[in-house]
């Protein structure tokens, strides 16, 4: 299991690494003038080329990168764990199966890393219902699944809250009635769409207490109008990327197992 995977962070290297390697090759391609006597670079030019179809491919570069591109390719491809059915985010209102999962896997994995470096226990998950970009398909899921849902490079952050901006968290996801992924809390509204029940790990909240939430980076600096993350007690970086811990859990389970359910519903 160990070994599947380091297998796949090393695969992530290796992509960053061919990523790098094609912006030289761009670098390269740059005209540069430079004084010979003083050993200075005068000048250096450039110009904009735009890609398209009309763009004639480089022979030579393209046989050079291509092995690293198939081994890559064969790499993404693998298949990891099985999915029963299509998980799609339009599939509920306040909670969807394939939100449900991003959030579970998060509370999961960044639970672990926070514990062994804190000693502290993760309280909840809070995600951002566009951060989905891909539905999972039926069938097998592989790495490249993984790019597909979270393309970007947002890492788990674990922000410290108060009791009072707990309230404001929830008071948001009242308001904003959006199916923003969840973990470790249940919130029902009544029919006004006002907060009617808020447990964190199945207890009302404490306002004697703080909470560690897992988040994203882009949602710890305020992004989608989460501001409450904004005033946080402490923030933890866990140096984790969202899509590698969707990786990691398929590499670890044979078969997805996900679901609506009633983590946040409204009567």
């Amino acid at each position: 299991m160990h070994k599947n995977i380091d297998n796949l962070q090393l695969n992530n290297i290796k992509i960053t690494h061919f990523v790098i390697f094609t912006t030289f090759l761009l670098f390269l391609s740059c005209k540069q003038e430079t004084d010979v006597t003083n050993n200075q670079i005068l000048r250096i030019e450039g110009k904009q080329i735009n890609i398209s179809d009309k763009l004639s491919s480089n022979d030579t570069i393209d046989n050079y990168i291509k092995p690293y591109r198939d081994h890559i390719d064969e790499d993404l491809k693998a298949p990891l764990a099985y999915n029963p059915f299509e998980l799609d985010k339009s599939d509920g209102e306040l909670n969807t199966a394939i939100g449900n999962l991003m959030a579970d896997v998060v509370m999961q994995k960044s639970s672990d890393i926070f514990k062994r470096r804190t000693g502290k226990d993760v309280d909840g998950v809070l995600l951002n219902f566009g951060g989905i970009r891909a539905p999972i398909p039926s069938g097998h899921v592989t790495a490249r699944t993984g790019y597909e849902i979270m393309p970007f490079e947002n890492s788990v952050v674990v922000q410290e809250l108060t009791a009072a901006k707990m309230k404001e968290m929830v008071a948001y996801l009242a308001k904003n009635k959006t199916a923003h992924p969840i973990s470790g809390f249940k919130i029902k509204l009544d029919k006004r769409g006002a907060v009617k029940e808020f447990l964190v790990g199945g207890k009302p909240l404490d306002p004697n207490r703080s909470y560690y939430i897992a988040t994203s980076d882009y949602l710890m600096n305020g992004g989608d109008n989460m501001n409450f993350f904004l005033d946080a007690l402490s923030s933890t970086p866990l140096d984790y990327h969202i899509r590698n811990a969707m990786i990691d859990y398929f590499a670890e389970t044979d078969t997805i197992r996900t679901q609506r359910d009633n983590r946040y519903t409204r009567e």
